[in-house]
């Protein structure tokens, strides 16, 4: 049985050094999914390897998101990849005649090198998560390396995605317990919520969330209040500073529920916090591009790590714990005295909540 390993990165500077590294020793093929692929020191460095490797004959493609990239990109960067033989291939652009394409984006973080090694997680390839270049402020995010089955798994969405198949193929867990699951399959595009849900309902001892964007719709609610009345305890981390004001707004006006009910929730104060990670009962875990909201949810295409390896758990357990340390929790009397005025932007948030 082939035994599974991996890597959490939380710092961004590590995962870029690593992820340029394996670029740079790709032999056959480079593919790589990213959000956000910004015109700034990161992403020259990565521009650089890229073309490198292309230049060498391997196979380089590059999918990214259109709206997600569209004040961070340049076409001059992307005029030098594609001058390189890098393959780059823009998801949703507008057009005119399907405008409401253009909502749904392509949220996936993804590296696959080889078809033997995988990054997924909720790293973006911009300068913001750098400490050498962003300083002490950058932002706080996590992400994770994988091989064997589960990079083979990664080539074949990507690929799958690449050609315009949006429904992925048919993945099994592998003996371990590990799983590569897109918010869009064969069942439906509610897989990811499902996935979630499932964790969260089996839930017997604690349920650990940390997600930037906490928009729950109603079902993860009452699934999240239920755990907490009988006995779980659930623990949210969210962001203090926030870089959508809205979607702040629309997370507040869940608070109520959520706090009346025993669901615990905590703010991080240092940075602002991109990380999105879940870990119930210390035996189950995700991490990947979804965050706990409509947009990823319902509209957007994401791609998560499910898993029950211990030693992954384990460190995504730890982690959820140390940037504990550095929350302020939320009470559900001090939430009650907030100034009324902020009742009214947390209804306008709220209502905007699947457009966020």
């Amino acid at each position: 049985m082939e035994a599974e390993h991996f890597t959490l990165y939380t710092e961004g500077d590590v995962l870029y050094d690593a992820m340029i590294a394996s670029i740079a020793g790709a032999r056959h093929q480079v593919l790589l999914e990213s959000y956000i692929f910004a015109d700034d020191e990161i992403g020259n460095r990565f521009a650089e390897a890229l073309a490198e490797r292309a230049r060498a004959g391997v196979i380089v493609r590059m999918h990214l998101d259109a709206a997600g990239s569209l004040f961070w990109a340049s076409h001059r960067l992307i005029r030098k990849l594609e001058d390189h033989g890098v393959l780059v291939r823009w998801f949703h652009r507008w057009d005119w005649r399907h405008p409401w394409r253009y909502n749904r984006r392509n949220h996936r973080k993804l590296l696959v090198v080889d078809g033997h090694l995988a990054y997924v997680g909720g790293y973006n390839i911009h300068r913001e998560n750098s400490l050498s270049v962003y300083g002490p402020k950058r932002w706080r995010d996590t992400h994770v390396a994988f091989s064997g089955t589960l990079a083979s798994d990664a080539r074949e969405l990507f690929g799958r995605f690449w050609i315009g198949r949006r429904r992925p193929p048919r993945l099994h867990p592998t003996p371990q317990g590990s799983i590569l699951v897109s918010n869009f399959s064969r069942g439906g595009r509610r897989y990811l919520n499902g996935s979630f849900a499932s964790l969260f309902s089996n839930a017997r001892d604690r349920i650990y969330v940390t997600t930037p964007y906490f928009v729950p719709d109603r079902r993860t609610q009452r699934l999240l209040s239920g755990a907490a009345r009988r006995g779980v305890d659930v623990r949210v981390l969210v962001p203090r500073k926030h870089d959508v004001r809205l979607a702040q707004w629309a997370a507040h006006a869940a608070y109520d529920n959520l706090l009346q009910n025993g669901v615990r929730i905590f703010e991080y104060l240092p940075r602002l916090l991109h990380a999105k990670t879940a870990v119930v009962d210390g035996r189950h875990a995700t991490v990947g591009t979804a965050n706990i909201d409509y947009r990823s949810f319902f509209l957007n295409y994401e791609l998560n790590l499910f898993t029950r390896h211990a030693g992954l758990c384990r460190r995504l357990e730890r982690t959820f714990l140390a940037d504990l340390e550095e929350a302020e929790e939320v009470f559900a009397e001090q939430w009650k005295r907030r100034f009324p005025g902020r009742r009214a932007l947390e209804l306008i948030g709220w209502m905007a909540r699947r457009w966020l």
